[in-house]
């Protein structure tokens, strides 16, 4: 398989390496191979200059022109191409007409067709020499550098072309010169009122500063700056238009003296032009529509009300409450005209998922020249709305799955703009270790939760002031219960949540759980040898070396040279007598069994966990499309404190442990903060450096010994270390010992090169660097714990490449990793079984970060 692989790598690179690339070029065209920048003699690679060319070569991947080959597979003239072998033969046209109609004939054209269009779509056209496009080029760069304060720039190119191979290289030659500095900067502004807020106000933080070099981009936000700031100064019929910039650099020894007039707006009349003065417009009337439609006159409402200086109508009977209308709306009557209460209202309405996208217009007062009315309309949108959704799954525990989601969601149903969300998720598998029987889905896990939403605060305490309407606060309760059959230790899950969450910027995000109650309760404890048979088979060893001081009925194959403990009657009755110092084990064993015993009880029992945790989450991403961004997400979780202050008050009973119950469960006591941070850089041509950076950490306190497994970490997958699969790694060096392998304490690396191949596919090259530890808990061995910096050398490696195929909702993946680096194995550490025949596949849904 090995010697396979790399045959196969070796001819496809053989392959494309020895294509044509110039194939398809008439005998006087060259291929550009190169073209790259020079600035005052020196070079600019990879510089964003580039973009400013049009005669970049054809993108590379390992340096072979992939798309460009795959552009030249198709044919130049499928049509003719078609027509040529069609009639090349005298006997195959009639071979055609016997076997198909002139109709499949012409189908089978047009498919042949589509087939060549789209394999040219795929790939990439030959970037061929042009002298057009040269010399255009170098005006673009010649103004670029305009628009920098560089007005004498010039620019220059010179191409070397290879006749034999007709290729050719192109180097454009940029001369700076001496850069333009501003001089004097004066003003010249027709409106008193504009002029008056520009000189108290907006002058003190111009853009245009003398001694800096001259910028066009600088006189660009200026003049967004100034319209911003008026147009939020109630100044509604100003615009960009309004402001215009003259320069002057005659004999000024490279300096600018520039002049910024803002004009009054002119209007026609009849046959004369008419100035008119820029003025404060206050808003004297706020109208909101709540159920408008194309089909609706405005001026034929059937219920009215007037709340809050808001003059609410209905064309049918009022839905919404006037007071949830009012919150939603953050234009206000007698204020100022302010382009970012337009701004707010839009985004307010069209984050509660009630109304479709708002419409809001302006007009000037009749009766008063410097008034506005504004019109809000509001569309709601179905009151009911399903969704429905399938997949088939695949993991550890189960070769077949079929799961299913659906959710109904209903809007306003108490007038209050909240919705209300019922979801059902199930799956259906057959298990790995299916029994004998017919029964060919033999798994099963189903949930429900119910989500109800409000787009205001809810709390016992007025928090109006710190958290208000303004920065789209939502407030929602929910309620879930998921139940597993023959899944693991068949476990049910019952959880309650208190949810607030508000944006005060578009950057920012916070998030508080004010509780979070989670109950689980696992239902088949006695199986839990079955599913964790590393640990059976390290519990078994340790009983057979010990076999003459245990009970015989503990056993089953005894005469054979196998005997093996008996689940769950002979590994509880070991686990008794060791607990019970009836047996007398050496120190390595007993070590061993007490671990073993504590990890059984750990994952066995019910956990309640009553927590409250914070997220804060900044990011600068403005939209999915954009690839240059920068992402930090803090959380922090805490659990117990307040049933541990209640413990002694209330009297709760304590366990065999010593540890406080709560309706017969221990209640988990924990603080778990996380850090992670996600740099993205657009290189430009689809070509992407995405990074990630994790860590986290969870401190058992109080009433706990330890973490409970749904809250602690676990390494590998497909959106971590995709050199192993999830739960195999670690935890530190010991390699994985344990079937789903966690740890309280996690470091996580990952970098990713992303490049398009050709289309909608893409391709990424990785490196995952991170690992598990144990640390202030209870675990004691020392292969598993983080004692120290000396310990990072077991963060583990791996590396590797995936394939993406983008369909724009979504994104398919499959990324192949390769343990390059595993702290856990013996001996050779790097590269040991490096190849496909050793990698882990991992399939994802979008990118993993």
């Amino acid at each position: 398989m090995k010697t396979i692989t790399k045959i196969s790598f070796l001819f496809i690179l053989i392959l494309f390496s020895g294509c044509n690339s110039i194939k398809h070029l008439e005998n006087d065209e060259f291929l550009i191979t190169e073209s790259k920048i020079k600035v005052d003699s020196t070079d600019k690679p990879n510089s964003k200059l580039q973009k400013y060319t049009s005669t970049a070569p054809n993108s590379k991947i390992f340096g072979i022109p992939l798309k460009l080959h795959i552009y030249n597979l198709a044919k130049q003239n499928p049509e003719n191409s078609f027509d040529q072998w069609r009639y090349q033969k005298k006997n195959r046209e009639k071979k055609l007409q016997k076997w198909l109609s002139l109709k499949q004939v012409k189908k089978l054209k047009s498919s042949y067709i589509a087939i060549n269009e789209g394999i040219k779509k795929s790939g990439e056209a030959p970037k061929i020499l042009q002298k057009d496009l040269i010399e255009e080029s170098t005006t673009r760069l010649e103004n670029w550098y305009w628009n920098q304060g560089y007005f004498n720039a010039e620019a220059a190119y010179d191409v070397k072309r290879d006749t034999a191979k007709q290729k050719a290289k192109i180097t454009y030659h940029v001369k700076t010169k001496e850069v333009y500095k501003l001089d004097s900067i004066y003003n010249r502004i027709s409106s008193k009122s504009v002029d008056s807020v520009y000189i108290k106000i907006l002058k003190k933080n111009s853009y245009l500063k003398k001694g800096d070099a001259f910028k066009t981009e600088n006189f660009e936000k200026e003049r967004n700056r100034i319209t911003d700031y008026l147009r939020n100064r109630g100044f509604y019929h100003f615009e960009e238009s309004y402001i215009s910039f003259y320069a002057d650099t005659i004999n000024t020894d490279h300096k600018v003296n520039s002049e910024m007039i803002i004009s009054n707006p002119e209007e026609r009349k009849r046959d004369s032009t008419i100035i008119i003065d820029f003025k404060p417009h206050r808003i004297t009337e706020v109208n909101v529509f709540t159920d408008i439609d194309s089909d609706v006159n405005v001026n034929y409402a059937s219920d009215s009300i007037q709340f809050e200086n808001y003059n609410i109508y209905s064309f049918g009977k009022m839905k919404f409450k006037p007071s949830v209308i009012a919150d939603l709306i953050f234009i206000k009557k007698d204020s100022l005209y302010k382009d970012n209460d337009n701004k707010q209202t839009y985004n307010r309405i069209s984050n509660t998922r009630i109304f479709k996208y708002p419409s809001i217009q302006y007009i000037d007062d009749p009766e008063d020249s410097t008034g506005l009315i504004a019109n809000v309309f509001l569309t709601p949108k179905e009151r009911y709305s399903l969704n429905l959704q399938a997949d088939v799954t695949q993991s550890n525990i189960q070769e077949f799955g079929i799961g299913f989601n659906s959710s109904v969601l209903a809007r306003n149903l108490f007038r209050n703009a909240e919705t209300l969300e019922l979801s059902g998720r199930g799956n259906f598998g057959s298990s790995k270790d299916a029994s004998s029987s017919d029964q060919f889905f033999d798994i099963f896990e189903f949930g429900t939760d119910l989500r109800l939403s409000f787009p205001k605060v809810i709390f016992p305490i007025k928090l109006e002031r710190i958290i208000t309407n303004s920065i789209s606060p939502f407030t929602s309760f929910s309620i879930g219960y998921s139940s597993q059959k023959n899944i693991g230790l068949d476990r049910t899950n019952f959880n309650l949540t208190y949810n607030i969450n508000w944006k005060p910027i578009r950057t920012i995000t916070h998030n508080v759980d004010v509780a979070s109650i989670q109950l689980v309760n696992n239902l088949n404890v006695q199986n839990y040898f079955n599913v964790f048979s590393n640990s059976f088979d390290q519990l078994n060893n340790i009983a057979v070396e010990n076999i003459n001081q245990l009970d015989n009925s503990f056993f089953t194959n005894l005469d054979t040279d196998s005997p093996q403990l008996t689940i769950p009657n002979g590994t509880d009755g070991f686990i008794s007598q060791v607990n019970n110092n009836q047996i007398n084990l050496d120190s390595q064993e007993l070590t061993e069994t007490r671990a073993i015993i504590e990890r059984k009880e750990r994952l066995t029992e019910n956990n309640l966990i009553v927590a409250s945790n914070y997220t804060y989450n900044f990011s600068t991403r403005k939209n999915i499309y954009d690839n240059e961004f920068s992402q930090f997400r803090a959380r922090i979780e805490l659990s117990g404190n307040l049933l541990s202050l209640l413990a002694k008050p209330l009297s709760f009973k304590r366990n065999k442990r010593g540890n406080y119950n709560v309706f017969d469960v221990q209640f988990s006591q924990y603080i778990k903060p996380e850090l992670t941070f996600i740099k993205h850089w657009d290189l430009g041509n689809k070509n992407i450096i995405a990074t990630r950076a994790y860590t986290g950490i969870a401190i058992p306190l109080g009433n706990s010994e330890s973490i409970p497994f749904s809250k602690s970490f676990f390494g590998g997958g497909p959106n971590d270390n995709r050199g192993w699969r999830p739960y195999d790694l670690g935890p530190g060096k010991t390699n994985g010992i344990n079937e789903f392998n966690d740890a309280n304490f996690k470091l996580s690396f990952n970098a990713e090169y992303r490049f398009n191949l050709f289309g909608g596919l893409n391709s990424a090259l990785f490196v995952d660097v991170g690992n598990i530890w144990n640390v202030l808990d209870n675990v004691s061995n020392s292969e598993a714990r983080f004692d120290g910096l000396k310990d990072l050398q077991d963060l583990s490696v791996s590396s590797g490449f995936g394939l993406r195929y983008d369909l724009e909702f979504f994104v398919i993946r499959i990324d192949l990793g390769f343990k390059t680096y595993n702290p856990g194995s013996d001996g050779q550490k790097w590269f040991r079984k490096y190849n496909f025949g050793n990698a882990v596949y991992n399939f994802g849904i979008n990118y993993p970060f």
